[in-house]
């Protein structure tokens, strides 16, 4: 891996508060990710279990954990299983953990190779009461790809069809929606190297530069400085291309008078930033265009402004709602009658702003938590409003990343240039 590494009281806090949230008598089990594979014998790029890797901090393939906090035997209350290095592994890929590196990353002291797991499965599971077993619950999951998680299901139910099983995601959500001191470091140093990427585009953006340039320039800047790249595919839109919400083409030219949105972030161990910035081509916005940059970043302030302890998801998106209402009347994009005709499902706003305002952010992008909790300090929002016009091949959407702190909030990307002029002022340096 590229980043530095992590200290492993991390990981044994945050298994000590999953075992919290578990049944007495209980036992979770938790499976690294597959290496899935791409044509003939190659593969994709690995990427972690978050689950597993918040639990642990390995990055490796072929892991499996076990928590068991009531075991009988206090050798068996934490298990982890990682793959052993062999003479053909070494030479062609690496060598993997030893146990000693594993018990220093992790602060757990059994570790198995994964080729023992059988055995030593059959001398721990039949002492659980409750067997908690993971999948990737998540509103926006809609992958048919079947995971090694997912397999394991079908496996368990079929050698132990008597044991009550129970649905870990949801404890994951609870404890991962909250913070720890090292991760909002973790978050602050993607924050920081998106920061160095952005700052370089300031300067390389000109008419006639390829969208594609600009995501070179990006990776050039996140990889040499320990990112192991993009937190997710970056949208880079120019003009009338910043009007599809998920542009990922990234192949056309950058035109004199044309908008560039860029919705591009770094990645550091496995926690992802996620910044949106909407900059002219030329360097300079014209009228109309800097009348919707300021009603977005307005919209922007006041969002942030309702990202604090104890509102909750539903009545903060409305707020904005309304908010954003206001400024597109004053756009002249909507009329008062618009509104009082709106369709209460589908506010007439949803025209020219069709998605929310914010999600979870972490260890992944649109990371894991619950809509119907309240905020709460610890918790990490992004706050990314946007405009777009399609008649007018302008669309513009700003977007920091905000910690909610019991004095409010704190936005990991104040250091980000976001004030027009301020875009301005580096652009023509």
């Amino acid at each position: 891996m590229r980043y530095l590494p992590l200290d492993s009281k991390l990981f044994i806090e945050n298994r000590r508060r999953l075992a919290t949230l578990m049944q007495p008598g209980s036992l979770a089990i938790v499976h690294a990710n597959d290496l899935m594979p791409t044509n003939a014998d190659g593969t994709m790029g690995f990427r972690q279990n978050s689950d597993l890797f918040y639990l642990s901090g390995v990055d490796q393939e072929e892991t499996v954990l076990l928590i068991f906090p009531d075991h009988p035997d206090p050798k068996f209350r934490e298990i982890l299983f990682v793959r052993e290095t062999n003479e053909h592994i070494a030479v062609w890929e690496g060598e993997k953990l030893t146990k000693e590196q594993a018990r220093q990353l992790t602060g757990i002291q059994t570790i198995y190779w994964t080729h023992q797991w059988e055995t030593i499965m059959r001398g721990v599971i039949f002492e659980a009461k409750l067997v908690y077993l993971n999948t990737n619950e998540h509103t926006r999951n809609e992958s048919p790809v079947q995971t090694r998680e997912f397999r394991y299901i079908q496996e368990f139910r079929q050698k132990y069809p008597l044991h009550s099983l129970a649905r870990l995601a949801p404890l994951m959500h609870s404890v991962r929606a909250i913070k720890q001191p090292q991760e909002i470091e973790l978050l602050q140093t993607a924050c920081d190297i998106t920061k160095l990427g952005f700052e370089r585009l300031l300067s390389f953006t000109k008419p006639g530069v390829m969208e594609y340039e600009l995501e070179a320039e990006l990776i050039h800047e996140f990889i040499r400085n320990r990112s192991r790249g993009f937190a997710y595919t970056p949208i880079i839109a120019s003009g009338a291309n910043a009007c599809v919400l998920h542009y990922i083409q990234n192949n056309q030219p950058c035109r004199d008078g044309d908008v560039l949105l860029l919705d591009v972030a770094a990645e550091y161990a496995n926690y992802g930033a996620d910044l949106t910035r909407s900059i002219p081509v030329n360097g300079r916005f014209t009228a109309r265009q800097r009348d919707v940059y300021d009603a977005v970043l307005r919209v922007f302030k006041f969002a942030k402004s309702l990202l604090v302890p104890g509102n909750i998801w539903d009545e903060y998106h409305a707020e904005i709602g309304t908010f954003m209402e206001s400024e597109l009347v004053d756009l002249g994009l909507l009329s008062r009658q618009d509104i009082a005709n709106q369709d209460p499902e589908w506010p007439a706003y949803k025209k020219y702003f069709p998605h929310g305002t914010s999600h979870f952010l972490g260890l992944d992008v649109h990371d894991v938590g619950n809509k119907y909790r309240r905020f709460e300090p610890g918790m990490v929002f992004t706050c990314e409003p946007g405009i777009y016009i399609r008649e007018e091949g302008l669309g513009i959407r700003l977007e920091n990343d905000i910690l909610i702190t019991a004095e409010g909030n704190r936005d990991l990307m104040a250091h980000i240039p976001i004030e027009a002029e301020e875009i301005e002022e580096l652009m023509n340096a």
